[in-house]
Formats: structure tokens, sequence, C-alpha cells
């Protein structure tokens, strides 16, 4: 079974966030034992971001890594457990809201496929990037 980080390399839907990764210089911090649970930005989410937001993160190495690690929380949390969470704390230290009640979203990002397992933790794949409030703050005070 392949890490997180082989994992979303091997997928192919995931090339922008690998490359943020790689860009943050977190691919060794998810690569590691954990267990961690990720929840993983299609290329197709990132697509989304505002024209030049993601270029701009790519080159504000702090900022990106907050939002990176705004999706990570450490464990394993499968779809089972997540359904009866209201929030779960992230690696950057916010709390990520859940809410259940009509699929499983996380914030404004709706969980579209469930439950990748690896090596350590799992994948949960969502629609959107989450951007912690710290950066968003921080994006205004640059545009």
């Amino acid at each position: 079974m392949e890490n997180i980080v082989e994992t979303a390399r091997q997928a192919g839907s995931f090339n922008t966030l690998v490359r943020a990764i790689e860009a943050a210089d977190l691919v060794e911090t998810l690569s590691k034992e954990g267990p961690f649970t990720v929840c993983a930005p299609t290329d197709k989410a990132f697509s989304k971001l505002p024209s030049g937001l993601l270029n701009s993160l790519l080159q504000d190495k702090q900022s990106l890594e907050q939002v990176l690690l705004y999706h990570v929380a450490s464990g394993k949390a499968m779809s089972r457990d997540i359904v009866n969470m209201k929030s779960v704390k992230t690696l950057q230290g916010d709390e990520l809201r859940i809410d259940s009640s009509r699929g499983v979203q996380l914030e404004d990002a709706r969980v579209t496929q469930a439950d990748i397992e690896c090596s350590n933790g799992v994948i949960h794949v969502i629609d959107s990037v989450l951007i912690p409030s710290s950066v968003q703050e921080r994006i205004l005070a640059i545009q």
C-alpha cells in the first residue's frame, strides 16, 4: 500500500495538489508514518480558485503550507467516523466544520469520494480548496 503522497501522485487527479505539496516542502511530512486524514482537492477544485491565487500561493511558501495543512488532520478518520463529528482540528491549527446532513461537507467543500486508504492514513476527495481565515486575510492585504 502506498503512502498519501504516492497515492495522490498515482491517482492522476491531484497533480496540482502534489505540485503544491512539493513547493511547500511537505512531501516528507505527509510521507511519514502518521496516521493522517487528508481532505484532498482535485485539479478541478484548484481550477475554481480565483485567477492568479494559485500562483500567488505557490510563490508564498508560508501561506501555501498553511493552506495545505488546513486540509490535514492527525489520525485516521474514516467516513463512518466523520459522519458523527461536528468538527475536526487540522494540522494548521484551525477547526474545520463538518456537516453530514446531506452527504459530507467540510466548510464549503463537499466530499466526492471517501476512504481512499493509504499506508499512513486516509484520503477523502473534496471538490473545493479550503482557505484558512488567516491566509484569506493575508491574500486580501496583498490584493
